[in-house]
């Protein structure tokens, strides 16, 4: 099993920049957060996922994996989209992951070479693929690629997190991205304390 990797280095900038990230640091302690290292089998793996509970997600991710065998584009591309969609998803997710395979298959997306591109770069690419936005990717990049500054705007539970650690009852883009550059070039560690104090 894979994790985010970070350590002494990035607490230590993250506490000079921000005192009371720091304090959070410090009471939460070092956190382990899974990755999964092929990026294709992250963004199937994201779609499987998208707007159902993970208990959910995880059953229909077992049924689908009985039923592809393996999560590769090859697979997936032989296996019939009504056989994905039993599995216990929508027709419409179905073609998505579908037309994720295609992708791939026709390189169309080359992911295999993705760990060269920028971040940018992978966000308008993935992006453009029919069921996948720009929170799946961003997600994809700390939790496939291990991508050190990422700090998603569009997770409510991050901008939840920022606001129970500051105080505030409300996070224009514009604190947000304030906030953004003080963590980078370690955003990605600021993340994962800041889906910690979400719950608070």
């Amino acid at each position: 099993m894979a994790f985010f990797e970070y350590g002494q280095k990035e607490i230590e900038y993250l506490k000079r920049k921000d005192k009371k990230l720091g304090a959070a640091i410090d009471k939460i302690g070092m956190l382990q957060r899974n990755i999964t290292l092929d990026p294709f089998e992250a963004l199937i793996s994201s779609i499987v996922s998208q707007q159902i509970s993970n208990k959910a997600a995880d059953t229909v991710w077992s049924r689908f994996l009985n039923v592809i065998e393996s999560v590769t584009p090859e697979s997936i591309g032989q296996t019939k989209i009504d056989e994905i969609q039993s599995c216990g998803m929508s027709l419409r997710k179905a073609g998505y992951i579908k037309g994720i395979a295609e992708a791939a298959i026709r390189g169309t997306v080359d992911f295999e070479n993705l760990h060269t591109r920028s971040d940018e770069e992978i966000i308008q690419e993935l992006s453009a693929l029919y069921g996948v936005g720009v929170w799946t990717v961003e997600m994809l990049l700390i939790f496939s690629l291990g991508r050190p500054d990422v700090v998603s705007y569009k997770d409510l539970a991050i901008r939840r997190g920022m606001m129970n650690l500051y105080g505030h009852k409300e996070l224009p883009p514009e604190r947000f991205q304030r906030y953004r550059k003080r963590y980078s070039p370690y955003g990605s560690v600021a993340s994962l304390y800041l889906w910690e104090m979400s719950v608070l």
